[in-house]
């Protein structure tokens, strides 16, 4: 049975799955047994859907209905074709901006960016399949609606989008405070994207060595870092200022 944003029951999922329905999340209680439990897990795997199981008391906080241990949240937005995407882009003539988000999981983190993104113009966002934070109902009211404005692309892995974007004479400028340049001497006119961190361990070591720079925010407080959507604003208007 599907509510909303949600699907629940064993074979409901099972069949959004098969149906190649957008699933940001299935839910799945811990300890659940079965054949078709088994199924479900078996495809979930196969397909590369991020999945959690947790306590039944979290699947019931998700809907009061009969869901048989399983709750898949769907999203509501399709996403992008990054190849497709890179070239829309190119052959538009405009100069690339492309945004990467690497396992950030707060979606209301998340939905600020979005926002921020698309008031800057960025052409794509791109997040991991597994890890990151879902496009929910969450992520859409945070994002004032700029979910459905701007295309969102979700790829296996972050490596992989960085090693095409690269091929396709785009720049990978990384946010690290583990950075000696400060993003005001990073040339920014070029075709870039910008990858910015999860909110606990920041971007990780392997995505941190692909990079064409790195590049900081100057801090003068005693907090040592800023919330990462503020980070991105920060970072995305001095494209636009050295842009303009």
């Amino acid at each position: 049975m599907k509510n909303e944003s949600h699907i629940f029951g064993l074979r409901a999922v099972i069949e959004a799955i098969n149906a190649s329905k957008t699933i940001d999340k299935v839910f799945i209680q811990k300890g659940l047994q079965g054949e078709l439990a088994k199924e479900l897990m078996m495809l979930i795997k196969k397909e590369g859907i991020n999945y959690s199981l947790v306590p039944v008391e979290k699947l019931n906080r998700l809907t009061r209905k009969n869901h048989q241990g399983v709750v898949a949240l769907t999203s509501p937005i399709e996403f992008y074709d990054l190849e497709n995407l890179i070239v829309q882009v190119i052959e538009s003539g405009e100069t690339p901006l492309f945004l990467i988000l690497d396992q950030l999981s707060d979606v209301r983190n998340f939905g600020a960016i979005i926002r921020t993104a698309e008031c800057t113009g960025v052409h794509g966002i791109i997040i991991q399949k597994k890890g990151g934070a879902p496009v929910s109902a969450d992520t859409v009211k945070t994002s004032a609606g700029a979910v459905f404005k701007i295309p969102i692309c979700k790829v296996d892995h972050i490596k992989d989008a960085m090693f095409y974007l690269q091929a396709s004479g785009v720049q990978i400028v990384a946010a690290t405070e583990k950075a000696s340049s400060p993003i005001y001497d990073i040339e920014l006119k070029v075709p870039i994207a910008i990858v910015m961190g999860s909110e606990g361990k920041g971007i990780s070591n392997s995505v941190l060595k692909l990079a064409d720079h790195l590049a900081k925010l100057p801090m003068y407080g005693e907090i040592a870092s800023l919330n990462v959507s503020v980070a991105c604003g920060v970072f995305l208007y001095e494209v636009i200022r050295q842009r303009l």
